[in-house]
């Protein structure tokens, strides 16, 4: 499986490591007929700069962030057309440096439906929707040390590529994230130069893209990408001087990387890197992955 969850669940989020998978939201390859694959990826990301805004600096206080992630995932194929893709991460945060008390624990559940709507010569058209919800009661309002935004979403996504007789590939997509409202611990808060006196606040919605450009093997066992994604919040407002995010911030980032399979028969391994290039209200983080893949398929007829 290759690249999980991405900016809908993790991103945008202080450079939360982000998963490698393949048989992903993002991508056009698909589990046959009840076929499934199973998959657990380790990946940290870390950083000792961020933007303040359009700020580009350091905190001392802070030192270097570092967040640790093993995802564990399920992506099965419903029919030749259409997979079902399921995964929970559990999330660590800590610094080098500082008094920020780290958090762990298990963030989101994320459940998606990829459909394959058009695969003519070598052009295919995918659509994909996706939703996640909280499994456990952690705190939001502690970035950039939570381990999530607390936040119900919603994403649609739609994948174009076209993939040479060669195995050569050029895709990339376009997504939508809803976000729901949050409550935070707290009477009254400050946000777009007002103080809302509620506990109530709005996580602004969000945007990503990417493109990629790789190669995948005709078995498909063999797979290698380069990518550049981007990651926009709806609206949002910006980190005040010397102050903390927060979950109504608007974050954004471009990040460039690569990725790699081989899968040579039911046991696979993936591993995927990623820099964030440039940001706003976000750290700049470099990150990595690593994973292992198992394919689960129906034992074929005697005699077969």
């Amino acid at each position: 499986m290759k690249k999980l969850f991405q900016p809908w669940l993790m991103m945008g989020f202080f450079g939360m490591a982000t998963g490698a998978f393949a048989q992903m939201p993002h991508d056009a390859i698909y589990m046959p007929k009840k076929t499934a694959c199973v998959a657990a990826t380790f990946g940290q990301s870390s950083w000792n700069q961020y933007w303040e805004n359009t700020l580009k600096r350091e905190n001392l206080n802070i030192g270097t962030h570092t967040t640790t992630m093993l995802m564990p995932m399920v992506a099965a194929g419903i029919t030749k057309n259409l997979n079902v893709i399921v995964g929970v991460p559990y999330v660590q945060t800590r610094t080098s440096a500082g008094n920020l008390m780290g958090q762990q624990g298990i963030q989101d559940l994320s459940v998606w439906l990829k459909y394959r709507v058009v695969d003519k010569k070598g052009l295919s058209l995918h659509a994909v929707g996706g939703v996640s919800t909280p499994l456990t009661n952690y705190v939001p309002d502690f970035l950039p040390m939570s381990i999530g935004l607390q936040c119900r979403t919603a994403t649609g996504r739609v994948i174009l590529q076209y993939r040479h007789k060669s195995g050569m590939y050029v895709a990339g997509h376009g997504s939508y994230t809803y976000r729901s409202n949050i409550f935070v611990d707290r009477d009254a808060y400050q946000a777009d130069g007002k103080v809302y006196n509620t506990n109530e606040v709005r996580v602004p919605n969000a945007t990503d893209a990417a493109a990629r450009v790789g190669y995948l093997s005709k078995n498909e066992r063999l797979q290698f990408e380069g990518f550049v994604e981007q990651f926009s919040c709806v609206g949002g407002d910006n980190i005040r001087r010397n102050d903390m995010p927060f979950p109504t911030n608007n974050m954004r980032s471009v990040s460039v990387g690569g990725y790699a399979k081989y899968q040579p028969k039911r046991l696979g391994v993936n591993a995927r890197f990623a820099k964030v290039t440039s940001g706003l209200n976000v750290g700049q983080s470099t990150s990595w992955s690593v994973g292992l893949l198992y394919i689960v398929a129906p034992k074929p007829p005697k005699g077969a």
